[in-house]
């Protein structure tokens, strides 16, 4: 491994520990704004800051699976840190990794503290999440959009020149 691949790991786990450290501080200050169970409006009452526990994976799918949640996770984040590897040359996949990966290390946090993860935004129509959720959205997105440019960057190298 040289020093530039070492960089790109690096840049993600720091990545990966800020994202951990905003979930647990945002739930730890959401939970105390709404402490008894009730909820607290923020611009204009279009968001919401609420007190739920999901014991699923993404807006509560798999909820109450128990041990089934554990070995999910467990294969999505095994695959995204086997693409991670393998694909280290990728412009700024660093970042969308360290995304998906401190989500990911928030929610299981809460997992073991508290048997469940908390959530507490919520939107109109829309399931209560936390940061982590955000941060793995945003980080799945990135992973995806970096692909297909790295794909059509890669394409374009092997394109023969015009004369």
């Amino acid at each position: 491994m040289n020093g530039s691949q070492s960089g790109v790991i690096a840049l993600a786990g720091l990545t990966a520990v800020v994202v951990v450290a905003i979930d647990q501080l945002t739930k730890v200050l959401a939970r105390n704004a709404v402490s008894g169970g009730g909820s607290e409006e923020l611009f204009g009452g279009f968001v919401k800051i609420v007190d739920v526990r999901n014991s699923g994976v993404a807006f509560g799918q798999l909820s109450g699976g128990g041990p089934l949640v554990v070995v999910v996770v467990a294969l999505a984040v095994g695959a995204l840190l086997w693409y991670f590897l393998s694909h280290l040359e990728t412009p700024h996949i660093w970042l969308a990794t360290g995304l998906v990966v401190g989500g990911a290390a928030g929610n299981i946090i809460d997992r073991a503290r508290a048997g469940a993860v908390s959530d507490f935004i919520k939107l109109p129509h829309w399931p209560a999440f936390n940061f982590a959720d955000a941060a793995i959205t945003v980080g799945v997105i990135a992973i995806v959009v970096l692909a297909e440019l790295d794909a059509r960057r890669k394409r374009k190298l092997e394109q023969p020149s015009a004369p």
